[in-house]
């Protein structure tokens, strides 16, 4: 199977235009049409589904799309392997994060990473609901958890230390909680599951943190929203420290009983399927970003 082909094929399929993928490979709009329909002829499929006004990616495409990225893994990897990493990192690289954490802390450093790496794309998929890896096809994808799925392989890029904290303004009007049994007095911004949470002291001991026994009038699922709604005073909140360090550092926000923090052991990861190639593009981009962000750069200055 020719691979130019192949990746003819995989440009047109994300960027549902021919013409583009084949300008891209430096090939005529007839020429990269022809080739794609001797791909389809030899699979004995339609991949993609062509009318006068637009293409879609067909049923049999969709599936075949992971495994024609894989293969394309393969080679590159082979080939950088070949030229004792001379080849320039290239291609289009499918990266799932939390769209809190990337607003914050991997939008700003993509100018500087496209300037090193000018011929990788990267397509971003960013939102807070956790997507599937494997599934989606991605490359590489942040999490915030313990690193439990044997499908899966990461590096760690800083530990996710969660923090009880509140707006000045929300401790002047309701006062500052000094045990965790004045918590049950309190305001709550709680998480969808409104379950119990372990927190831990700094002396190691632990206690239970139950949205259900303090005054819980607002549920959120986003971490944006959560921090946003703790800076306009609607109550306490846990966040992690990466996502309102400098909202402490400015003092827009304080800690509450700073000497307990969430004790769920979620650390950041950069995680990839097991079964991949780790290529060119993916490990520079993850080398890019261990090296820009770790536990000190997100905790910012004030923050223990």
């Amino acid at each position: 199977m020719d691979t130019d082909t192949l990746r003819l094929f995989v440009a047109a399929a994300e960027r549902l235009n021919i013409t583009a993928a084949g300008r891209d490979l430096g090939l005529a709009p007839a020429m990269a049409s022809n080739r794609l329909a001797k791909l389809e002829r030899h699979l004995g499929a339609e991949l993609l589904h062509r009318t006068t006004r637009k293409i879609s990616i067909s049923q049999e495409g969709a599936a075949f799309l992971p495994y024609a990225r894989e293969i394309l893994a393969q080679v590159d990897a082979g080939r950088a392997a070949l030229g004792e990493g001379t080849l320039r990192p290239s291609g289009t690289l499918r990266f799932a994060a939390p769209s809190s954490f990337a607003q914050l802390h991997i939008i700003p450093l993509l100018p500087e990473f496209q300037s090193l790496f000018p011929d990788i794309t990267l397509d971003l998929r960013l939102s807070d609901t956790r997507q599937d890896i494997i599934e989606g096809s991605f490359d590489l994808a942040l999490r915030s958890a313990p690193l439990e799925d044997s499908s899966l392989l990461g590096r760690k890029l800083a530990d996710d230390t969660r923090v009880l904290c509140a707006s000045p303004s929300y401790i002047e009007a309701y006062g500052q909680p000094l045990t965790l049994e004045d918590l049950t007095t309190h305001r709550f911004l709680s998480w969808s599951t409104l379950a119990a949470r372990k927190i831990i002291h700094v002396d190691g001991n632990t206690a239970s943190l139950d949205p259900a026994k303090m005054i819980c009038r607002t549920i959120l699922d986003d971490g944006t929203s959560q921090r946003l709604a703790t800076l306009a005073g609607m109550g306490i909140s846990i966040n992690s420290l990466w996502s309102v360090a400098q909202d402490i550092d400015d003092e827009r926000l304080v800690r509450v009983l700073p000497d307990w923090r969430l004790h769920d052991q979620s650390v950041l990861w950069l995680i990839y399927p097991k079964s991949n190639v780790l290529t060119p593009k993916v490990r520079c981009f993850m080398d890019f970003l261990i090296g820009r962000l770790d536990d000190a750069k997100l905790a910012g200055k004030r923050v223990p």
